[in-house]
């Protein structure tokens, strides 16, 4: 069932007022010199995140400046991560704030790759960060930095490749204890979270949810 309802979005995200919808956010590509919006990427790429079960969605801004002022810490010093980070518009936009470094994991070499390009071509009179990374590889074989993080999780997995993603998250807190910041963001699989009891709530909204890692 699952397959033929993506098979059937598949279908209706190549048809002409689907594509200049999605083409509603590239105000931000715009105004920095990227390519970070979904409308135009090739149907080699799409077929592929099909395949995987992801589907790649860049945040919107002003969301996004929202979710990063609800942060139960500031950002000074932590090392920002986002598993399934795309073209890399989260990395530039959180590139904007002092955290110590940025890195995005992206699954499909080809959104890296452009990932990449863009980390180069950014322009922002914002930028405070320029330790920024991408790289391409599974989210589950993706080893946590020892150091306090936040990390950014835009619905980028199915409900089998997040619960081992948090999974590793645990163990890797349980190595070495540190303050650990997760951001849900389209709570599709949000039951995952409840059932984690190492992950205290901060914040919860329709679009997003705050954790907080618990210590001890």
């Amino acid at each position: 069932m699952y397959y033929v309802a993506a098979g059937f979005e598949l279908v209706r995200d190549l048809t002409p007022a689907r594509r200049r919808s999605r083409y509603g956010d590239i105000d931000f590509d715009f105004e920095h010199g990227v390519d970070t919006t979904w409308a135009n990427i090739g149907l080699r790429t799409r077929l592929r995140e099909w395949i995987s079960g992801g589907q790649y969605q860049p945040s919107e801004p002003e969301l996004f400046h929202r979710i990063i002022s609800d942060l139960p810490v500031k950002p000074d010093g932590l090392t920002f991560i986002d598993l399934g980070s795309g073209k890399g518009r989260t990395l530039l936009m959180a590139s904007e704030y002092p955290f110590r470094r940025v890195i995005g994991v992206e699954l499909l070499a080809e959104l890296d790759a452009i990932a990449h390009k863009n980390i180069e071509q950014y322009k922002s009179e914002n930028q405070r960060c320029f330790a920024l990374q991408s790289s391409s590889g599974d989210a589950r074989e993706f080893d946590f930095p020892a150091e306090p993080i936040v990390l950014y999780l835009f619905n980028p997995f199915p409900e089998h490749v997040l619960g081992r993603v948090l999974a590793n998250l645990h163990e890797s807190l349980r190595v070495e204890p540190r303050d650990v910041i997760v951001v849900y963001h389209n709570l599709i699989h949000e039951r995952l979270f409840a059932d984690r009891m190492w992950l205290e709530p901060v914040l919860r909204t329709t679009q997003y949810a705050i954790y907080r890692a618990v210590k001890g």
